[in-house]
Formats: C-alpha cells, sequence, structure tokens
C-alpha cells in the first residue's frame, strides 16, 4: 500500500481500488507518522536472499521499502523467472527513509535500481526531473490492459498523455482496537460502525474515547476526577501530526468535516488555510491536552503502533498495510472497524503504489517486463493470497480477504471504506511535494505540541505553500 500503503489515501483509497501502500500505499516503525504510507515505517534495510543468477541472464534491481512485502514479492519473482529465464530480479529493501535517500542519491550517481516502488507524494517530482521511463507507449505496444485495476488507480499514474508506473496495490484507512479493553469498558465493537464524530466535542467517537482512558486512580475519562497527568491507559494513540497530508493522522476527520486539499489531482492551490482544518487540528491536539491520547514526544520516539500494541491505549488509526503488524505483534486481540462519521459522513485517504522504471536503468526491457508481471493478475493473486496488502486487482482483493478469514480476521472496515467511491478521496498529488511538506510538517508539529494556535498557524502556511506555485 503505505507510514505513515501503503497508506487513500488514499486517501489516500493514499493514496493505495495505496499502499503499503496507499495505497497503497504505500509499515512497525519507531516513527511511523512522518512516512505517508509507509507500510510499518523505519525497518532495518535488507535483500531478500535470491538464487544465483543464470548464466548469460540480464540481472535487473528491484528495490521496495516494506519488508513485510518483500517475501510476498519474491514469490512473483519465482514465476516471473520461471517464465523468463533470461532475466534475473534481484530485490533490495530499506526502511522509508533510508529508501527515498538511496534512490534520490542513486539517481544522481547513476546508481539507483533499475525498478523501484514509487508513491504518489514522491513521483511528480522524479518526473518533473526526467527521472523516470515514460512507459505509455510499451503499454500501448504490448496491448497491456489498464482497466482491470481497481477504480481509478491507473490513472493516477498519468499526466499529459504519458505514464509512470502500473498499479501494484492499494490502501485506506480504518480504526484498530483492543478488543480486551473494549470488552472491559462494555462498549460492543458492533457499535463502531455507528460512530459519529464532530469537531467540538467529538461525538460518539470522542465519548468513546474519553471511557477508555483511564488514570492510575481507576477513573476515566468521563469523570470529573480523572487526571490527565497521570494515566494508565490512553482511549486513543495518535500517529503522530500527520505532516502536510496527514493519512493516517487527521486526514479522515478534517475531509468528513468539510476540508478538502486541493480542487482535483495536480491543482495548484492548497486550503490549508480552511477554518474546518483549523478545528479539526485543535480537536485533534486536545485529546494530547486532556490525557486521552499521548504526547508527541512519546509517539515520536517509539510510534503509534509501538505504543498500541505494548498495550498503553485502546483504539488507534491505521493503514490497511500495517494489518499484519499490528496481528503479529500485539499480544491481545486486535479488531478492525470502520471510520466515525463525520458532518460530511465517513471519509478515508485512498492512495495507490506502482512500480516505475529509472531512466538511467541500462536494462530498460528487461525492466519493462518485471513491471508488466508485476501488474499483472498472476503477481496480484500470489500477493493477495499472503493477505500482507489489498492488490490493486479485484481477483488480488478477493485472495487477501480470504486469506484472512480463513484466520477468523475480519478486514473488511478497510474493503468497505475502500471501495465505495463516496467514503475515499485521494492522497493529494502535486508538484512541490517537497517544498510542501517541509512548510507543513514542522508546523503540525508546533499545534500538535501546543506551540501554535491552529487558524492564523494555518493561514500563514496555505500562504507559503500556494506561493510555491506562482
Amino acid at each position: 500500500m503505505m507510514q505513515p500503503r501503503h497508506r487513500f489515501v488514499l486517501t489516500v483509497f493514499v493514496l493505495m481500488l495505496a499502499l503499503g501502500v496507499l495505497a497503497a500505499c504505500s509499515p512497525s516503525a519507531p516513527t511511523q507518522a512522518p512516512a505517508p504510507s509507509a507500510p510499518a515505517g523505519q525497518q532495518p534495510a535488507g535483500q531478500q536472499p535470491a538464487a544465483p543468477a543464470k548464466a548469460g541472464a540480464t540481472t535487473i534491481r528491484y528495490a521496495l521499502w516494506d519488508s513485510n512485502q518483500q517475501p510476498a514479492y519474491q514469490q512473483c519473482v519465482d514465476a516471473f523467472q520461471k517464465k523468463n529465464p533470461n532475466i534475473t530480479v534481484k530485490i533490495e529493501q530499506a526502511g522509508w527513509g533510508d529508501y527515498w535517500s538511496s534512490i534520490q542519491t542513486g539517481m544522481v550517481s547513476g546508481t539507483a535500481p533499475d525498478v523501484f516502488t514509487n508513491h504518489l507524494a514522491k513521483y511528480p517530482e522524479f518526473a518533473q526531473k526526467g527521472q523516470l521511463v515514460d512507459i505509455e507507449p510499451l503499454v500501448k505496444r504490448d496491448n497491456v490492459p489498464t482497466n482491470i485495476y481497481v477504480g481509478q488507480l491507473a490513472e493516477l499514474w498519468s499526466r499529459e498523455g504519458k505514464r509512470y508506473g502500473l498499479p501494484k496495490d492499494w490502501d485506506t484507512v480504518a480504526i484498530v482496537y483492543n478488543a480486551d479493553m473494549l470488552k472491559k469498558a462494555n462498549i460492543d465493537p458492533a457499535t463502531i460502525k455507528d460512530w459519529t464524530w464532530n469537531a467540538q466535542d467529538g461525538g460518539t467517537f470522542g465519548q468513546a474515547i474519553a471511557k477508555l482512558s483511564i488514570d492510575s486512580k481507576g477513573n476515566d475519562g468521563t469523570s470529573p476526577n480523572f487526571d490527565p497527568k497521570n494515566v494508565t491507559q490512553y482511549g486513543f494513540i495518535h500517529q503522530g501530526s500527520g505532516g502536510f497530508a496527514g493519512q493516517t493522522q487527521w486526514s479522515m476527520f478534517a475531509v468528513s468535516n468539510g476540508f478538502k486539499f486541493i480542487d482535483a489531482p495536480w491543482s495548484k492551490k492548497y486550503y490549508y488555510d480552511d477554518p474546518k482544518l483549523a478545528e479539526t487540528m485543535a480537536w485533534y491536539y486536545s485529546l494530547v491536552k486532556k490525557g486521552f491520547a499521548p504526547p508527541l514526544a512519546d509517539v515520536k520516539s517509539l510510534g503509534g503502533g509501538t505504543l498500541f500494541q505494548s498495550g498503553k491505549g485502546a483504539m488507534t488509526t491505521d493503514g490497511s498495510w500495517t494489518i499484519n503488524d499490528y496481528l503479529n505483534n500485539s499480544k491481545f486481540q486486535v479488531g478492525f472497524g470502520l471510520l466515525p462519521k463525520g458532518p460530511n459522513g465517513r471519509k478515508s485517504m485512498f492512495n495507490g503504489l506502482a512500480d516505475s522504471i529509472w531512466v538511467g536503468s541500462k536494462n530498460q526491457d528487461a525492466a519493462w517486463q518485471w513491471v508488466k508481471f508485476a501488474a499483472s493478475p498472476e503477481c496480484a493473486d500470489l500477493v493477495g493470497a499472503t493477505g500482507v496488502v489489498f492488490p490493486a486487482i479485484k481477483s488480488g482483493v478477493d485472495k487477501s480477504l480470504a486469506f484472512r478469514k480463513s484466520k477468523n480476521v475480519d478486514v473488511s472496515a478497510f474493503t468497505e471504506e475502500g471501495l465505495d467511491n463516496n467514503v475515499t478521496f485521494l492522497f493529494p498529488i502535486t508538484d512541490n511535494g517537497a517544498q510542501i511538506s517541509n512548510i507543513m510538517d514542522p508546523l503540525m508539529d508546533s499545534i500538535m505540541l501546543g506551540q501554535a494556535e491552529p487558524a492564523a498557524a494555518l493561514k500563514d502556511a496555505n500562504a507559503k505553500v500556494n506561493a510555491l506555485f506562482k
């Protein structure tokens, strides 16, 4: 999918039916928050063991950031090499932060991988600099169908007649909850689907957060005696400040409150100054101030996912690319639920990931053959059968759901949201992504630290963001 599958967003739907994706895009991290759709984020760098290259075979390097997906894609590599004995695919993996720095450095030094998993927040800059192969002529030459992908995933990777990737997966965001804590608080998980949210008092979702927050004397957050300075159980573990997109953090609340990032992909105007976003961020920070959620410093140092898995809180919001991480690393029963409905309904970022070919590759023909296969129904079904992400092709999604069902795990919250066009909204796709991040990331940190008043700070930041397009 992709931090923040990843990963729609989503958006989401980033974003990647982005991503561990979203979802895409699109991965468990010491700091999940900064990475949009980064499937569990900062994993140690590694490399999947591969069979020795066949004599005379062309070797291509394939990079991805999610170590959880690596074994699934190794299955695709094995299947691909059986059909293409003259091509050897070597998988390389690094955690989210190291991954992008190595890709960028490699493009400058001439050592970038032939093919790499790309993200909607990153590819516009690569394309603008002419660092990606336009595969549209190859798609047309080989009659590769682009209507086999869920929703508009294929279109996300096209601009002005050029195409920079074929979809591989999608992601979206849902509630992750500690079933034991909900049971102890007499909260039936079946009621999650009916929860509401608003920026004034948090709605029934906010009430549940308060009830699930416990201080050292056993008082919950609904009690006037609740002590926010001595909390033993948080009702909600946030995923950090969320930076410019807030994929797993605040985007779902803001958009359900009436906010929109931009009018459409490639727009040149952002709306960070919308009062709907300001009041959303004020509510989001209030959870920390009231003691219902951990301080930003704790999330930054340990990661929201790690805090949740260690039993520090009852609920969090996270991307579909993190399903395996929560199930494998939590010592209690984990459940997945729909996001609450805001004033504008239920909303979830939709994001999608794709593989791109570096323009400097000396093996572009072989790289194209691998990209085609990695985005094919055969590979989607292999990946889907592992349950690690939701592939970009419906048959792969069905296999992923079937795998989870065989393990008695219900992940339908993600697919119910992701397959509903009325729920999903896209990860913002525009130029100047890095510069926007440089402006918005520290600002959102300052809001979550209580150092900045949201309305004034967001208005000032929005002016700086939009100035980038002039």
